[in-house]
């Protein structure tokens, strides 16, 4: 097996449903986002979208599909994930290519904030997007590897 250091792994962008599935261990894809969050070698990053997106739903209230979490949990939780992931920036080239893919698109209403993270994805050459919901980046597969949670590519 051949290992890189930190600096020359690819660079994969983690989707907010990831974090989400570690957290809330309802979910059926729970195990396999600790497992990835803990075993895969790639360097694993977020925007800060994506953490607004994690402090959000965890904070929001079960009865309206939140995971009822005090802020300081949440907070504490993301903490916790971002000791172990790189914090991509959002800036003008982001704010041009997510222009450019709503312009290309059909990318509207909701569909902005995916477009947004492959976006980020793109500015920073990251080699995928690693989600738990492909559906929503599907439509993307051509400009960057979707992964399911469980290394599985979705094809244009």
């Amino acid at each position: 097996m051949t290992t890189m250091s930190a600096d020359t792994a690819p660079l994969v962008v983690v989707d907010t449903n990831v974090l989400l599935a570690a957290t809330d261990r309802s979910r059926s894809q729970h195990d396999a986002a600790i497992r990835f969050l803990n075993e895969d070698a790639r360097r694993l990053a977020v925007s800060p979208q994506i953490v607004r997106e994690y402090l959000a739903v965890t904070s929001r209230p079960v009865a309206v599909n939140g995971l009822g979490l005090s802020g300081e949990d949440a907070v504490g939780n993301i903490e916790q994930f971002l000791e172990g992931m790189e914090m991509l920036a959002e800036g003008p080239g982001t704010t041009r290519s997510l222009m450019d893919l709503i312009v290309a698109g059909p990318t509207v209403g909701k569909q902005v904030h995916d477009a947004n993270v492959v976006a980020v994805a793109l500015a920073h050459r990251a080699v995928a997007i690693v989600t738990d919901n492909t559906r929503h980046f599907a439509r993307f597969a051509q400009l960057v590897v979707i992964e399911e949670i469980d290394g599985t590519v979705v094809t244009a």
